[in-house]
């Protein structure tokens, strides 16, 4: 009898029992956040990932942690057995390849959650910069200015741009304000919104022009993508025309000769 199987599962069952034991333990979630016992758990970068997937209220790194270590227990608990139907020098490859994908499942999301979330903030954009011309031209400070696209919309553009208000209402400088806007978000859209607003700080240009010039820009950018994207779309329809549909049809007319083949012959004498 091979004791390989039975080893794997409770391993798998020791390792996802801490994991519940921690997940349990969330009400001790914040002062984990808040202790440098913090810092070991955050070293596959977990707190950025959740920062940038816009999940910092819900998520922290320490759950996302566990919710990992469960994941490849469970992954190879399930692996465990098919053991007697795996080639016997490819099962432990096949088991450490699934323990490893539930290990970066989470992660996977995470990313797939801050690629979403990026590129609805940069389809808001031009809306935002729109409204912030808007409020510009009344003279109010920069601040102000973010701080009151909170009261005109919502998403996660619009919570960005009242965290960099709330940073200068506090005490922090234009400047690094917007330099800490630029980070959470990335991308050559708001490091160009960035730099307009420090252009226009330092050289005092006229703001809302820049903005609606810029804005105009994006919703071009926006329109050539989304023309290329459909121009791109013709081939693949295309292509499942020429791989899919017309050898159904086929197979239909070939089914229909070969059904009445017989009549054929007949009325071919």
């Amino acid at each position: 009898m091979n004791p390989l199987p039975a080893l794997i599962a409770i391993v798998a069952l020791i390792v996802g029992g801490f994991g519940l034991r921690e997940l349990l333990r969330e009400d001790q979630a914040d002062e984990v956040m808040e202790s440098p016992v913090r810092e070991p758990v955050d070293v596959f970068g977990l707190a950025e990932r959740i920062r940038r997937a816009g999940l910092e209220e819900s998520l922290v790194p320490r759950t996302v942690f566990m919710a990992k270590g469960c994941l490849a227990a469970v992954a190879m608990l399930f692996g465990s057995i098919f053991m007697s139907v795996l080639p016997g020098k490819l099962a432990p490859l096949i088991l450490i390849a699934l323990a490893a994908g539930g290990f970066i499942l989470p992660d996977f999301l995470l990313e797939r959650a801050a690629r979403k979330r990026h590129r609805r903030m940069v389809a808001a954009l031009p809306d935002v910069l729109d409204l912030l011309a808007v409020s510009v031209q009344t003279g109010r400070g920069m601040g102000g200015c973010l701080l009151d696209l909170a009261s005109s919309g919502r998403g996660p553009l619009i919570m960005e741009m009242s965290r960099a208000g709330d940073d200068m209402a506090w005490g922090s400088g234009q400047a690094a304000a917007l330099e800490g806007l630029r980070k959470r978000i990335g991308g050559t859209e708001i490091t160009s919104f960035v730099s307009t607003l420090e252009r226009s700080r330092r050289l005092g240009s006229p703001l809302a022009d820049q903005l609606r010039r810029q804005s105009a820009t994006l919703r071009q950018d926006q329109r050539r993508a989304i023309e290329e994207e459909a121009a791109r779309a013709a081939p693949k329809i295309q292509l499942v025309i020429a791989l899919i549909l017309v050898p159904s049809v086929l197979l239909l007319i070939v089914a229909a000769l070969a059904a009445n083949a017989d009549s054929l012959i007949n009325m071919s004498y």
